[in-house]
């Protein structure tokens, strides 16, 4: 059975207790826990992707049963190929925690709620900074080499962000990316980092300084293994964690085959609110695309794409008291 591959048990680590700002009895996975979805994910039983085996986990609410159930039966002897794959995982698992990177299961009480029921929820998240239970925020994203108005935009809705208390959410490359996270910084606001690399690179590395602000001020995460190099599919994965984090996506400005197409495509299969500056409409064909579509907006002046953000965040309050209602009927 699969418990006695776990009899190394590290209480030390495996009985954490709840983090500061969240209720005193959230889920914080195990070492256990953590270990052995590694070694889930790395020996891919059956050949199952890693979307499959996390939805198995989520709907399980188990690593230890998704295991039982993919590993053959061998009495009371493991698997020899996952029982060295978990030997290893205990020892990576114990190395980040060692280093202070907080390694996030998707059953773990911290993992963002707002994206545990996408489509494309990545199995765990490494981050560095403070999670938070509640983290309303916009994302706002845009070309690496964008045009002076393009900037002057971005700067436009972060600051706004900020003064309505929402987190910027952004990659970290260069152009519209850099400019949301350093006007949140210099206005007092909370960053959150999404990278397309292992949380211990910095890409490009003339943002290396910038990763450590926004992991210092706010919040850096990945999902990925933390020596995972810049990739494109890593990217176009980061877009989809960073739809599902925030409230809506605004485009400032994009090209037709950019990152930020991608974004908005997945958020509006997310049913996540899109807002698209003229700047992207009248550039691209994929904007004409979705214009007119459920949760699209069309902003035609930096301050309707501010008006836009404040009624997502108004509709978001409104379902959240409704929720809050009827929970405490």
């Amino acid at each position: 059975m699969i418990e006695h591959m776990f009899e190394d048990t590290r209480l030390e680590e495996s009985a954490a207790a709840a983090p500061r700002g969240y209720p005193c009895d959230v889920y914080v996975s195990s070492f256990e826990e953590q270990a052995a979805l590694v070694a889930l994910l790395r020996t891919r039983p059956d050949g199952l992707s890693w979307p499959e085996l996390t939805t198995r986990v989520r709907d399980e609410a188990s690593v230890e049963r998704v295991i039982e159930d993919l590993q053959p039966s061998q009495g009371l002897f493991p698997d020899p190929e996952f029982a060295d794959a978990l030997a290893v995982a205990e020892k990576d698992v114990h190395a980040w925690n060692s280093e202070g990177l907080t390694f996030l299961t998707i059953l773990d009480g911290r993992y963002p709620a707002s994206m545990r029921d996408i489509h494309q929820a990545p199995p765990f998240l490494f981050t560095r900074g403070e999670l938070r239970e509640s983290d309303p925020g916009i994302s706002i994203v845009g070309s690496r080499d964008a045009s002076p108005t393009g900037l002057k935009i971005a700067e436009a809705v972060a600051i706004a962000a900020v003064e309505d208390g929402l987190s910027v959410i952004s990659g970290l490359a260069a152009g519209i990316d850099t400019v949301a996270h350093t006007t949140a910084l210099r206005d007092g606001g909370r960053p959150v980092g999404v990278i397309g690399t292992g949380i211990r690179k910095a890409y490009p590395a003339a943002n290396r300084e910038l990763h450590s602000e926004v992991a210092e001020r706010g919040l850096l995460l990945s999902q990925f293994w933390p020596d995972a190099p810049p990739q494109k599919h890593t990217f176009l994965m980061r877009n989809a964690t960073m739809s599902g984090y925030g409230l809506a996506t605004v485009v400032v400005e994009a090209g037709e085959h950019s990152g930020a197409r991608a974004q908005a495509r997945i958020a509006v299969e997310h049913g996540r609110p899109v807002v698209l500056t003229d700047l992207v409409l009248e550039r691209t064909q994929w904007a004409k695309t979705l214009e007119g579509r459920p949760g699209v907006t069309i902003a035609s002046s930096t301050q309707d794409v501010i008006d836009a953000i404040r009624q997502i965040r108004a509709a978001d309050d409104s379902i959240n008291d409704a929720i809050r209602s009827l929970v405490s009927a």
